[in-house]
């Protein structure tokens, strides 16, 4: 199906701004924008010759008059606890609205395939928000492309792979990179990555940093996804420092590395990367060595730039850098 002839695509053609466009359409004269006859002529014959018809929402939120951002998330259950991994990310959104004199609308009627939410379907409601803000660890690849083709305002919160995608993320390649740079200086050169390593972009970037971490210093480096093998697997090769994808496997981890007569960090040290995505099942070990995801941040950032992108900005690609908490869990190599 061919999609909706939008603004966008009518200054493309005609070589004006979508502001322009959008004044042409509205018929505003009171602007103070002063636009030639021959640039008006030529976006009107662009009009009629493709058919454009501009819908009623459409215009409301080329006036901005609605100031209201939509939120979206592909987990199955809105973050309301505060311990939940995506309640920061709503705080900072939350916070931001509120000074920018914008309402949040949730979008909770999306129908659940699959156990998770999407976000294009038969009763669609996203054109009541100005623009939309994108949670998940994963977010579906044909979904963000068709958001990106029909002109959608949108952030997504967390780096998404496409050359057009706007989103604010963290930079945890980098973080990852650095507490490996913690562990070099303390004599570690063998090392061991517990997780699943993608595909969703936040683990891919972890395992990059690691990686090339890694390589650069030319220190032995494996990778085990997470199960129970993973830790024997380390342990077989001399590992002296692991660093885990998922914080909540923290504790167990422990707890079987004390099983197998090691200690944490005397034999081997410990490193986790960022916060539990899920419910702990055991106690957590506090002082863990770490990174610290700018979550808040992250969330007030995204409202902020898709408030831009509203008004008529470009939209851009941000990583935010994490804050490393140094813990008691990475010590020197053992002699």
């Amino acid at each position: 199906m061919r999609r909706r002839v939008t603004q966008r695509d009518i200054a493309r053609m005609t070589g004006v701004s979508q502001a322009t466009v959008s004044l042409v359409l509205n018929d505003r004269v009171d602007s103070g924008v002063r636009i030639a006859p021959e640039t008006r002529q030529r976006v009107l014959d662009a009009i009629r010759a493709t058919g454009y018809v501009a819908d009623v929402v459409g215009r409301r939120l080329a006036d901005r008059s609605n100031r209201i951002l939509g939120v979206f998330t592909y987990e199955p259950v809105f973050p309301s606890a505060a311990a939940d991994f995506y309640h920061p990310f709503l705080v900072g959104i939350e916070e931001r609205a509120e000074e920018l004199g914008c309402d949040l609308l949730l979008f909770t009627s999306t129908p659940v395939v699959d156990g998770r939410r999407r976000l294009f379907h038969g009763d669609n409601r996203m054109r009541l928000a100005d623009g939309c803000i994108l949670l998940g660890r994963s977010i579906d690849r044909g979904e963000l492309a068709r958001l990106v083709a029909e002109g959608h305002p949108f952030v997504s919160v967390g780096r998404r792979d496409g050359e057009h995608v706007p989103y604010v993320g963290a930079g945890y390649a980098a973080a990852v990179a650095e507490l490996v740079g913690l562990a070099l200086a303390k004599g570690h050169r063998r090392f061991a990555y517990i997780g699943t390593g993608g595909p969703a972009e936040s683990h891919a970037d972890r395992l990059r940093g690691f990686a090339d971490a890694c390589l650069s210093a030319g220190v032995f480096a494996m990778h085990e996804p997470p199960g129970k093998h993973a830790l024997a697997d380390a342990m077989a090769k001399q590992v002296t420092a692991i660093l885990l994808e998922e914080p909540a496997d923290a504790g167990d981890v422990i707890t079987e590395l004390h099983r197998s007569g090691r200690d944490v960090p005397g034999d081997v040290s410990l490193i986790v990367l960022g916060e539990p995505t899920r419910p702990v099942a055991g106690p957590q070990p506090h002082d863990v060595t770490r990174f610290r995801t700018p979550r808040r941040e992250m969330g007030w950032q995204a409202a902020d730039h898709l408030t831009e992108i509203v008004n008529g900005a470009s939209p851009a690609q941000r990583l935010l850098a994490c804050e490393l908490v140094q813990g008691v869990t990475l010590s020197e190599v053992p002699r």
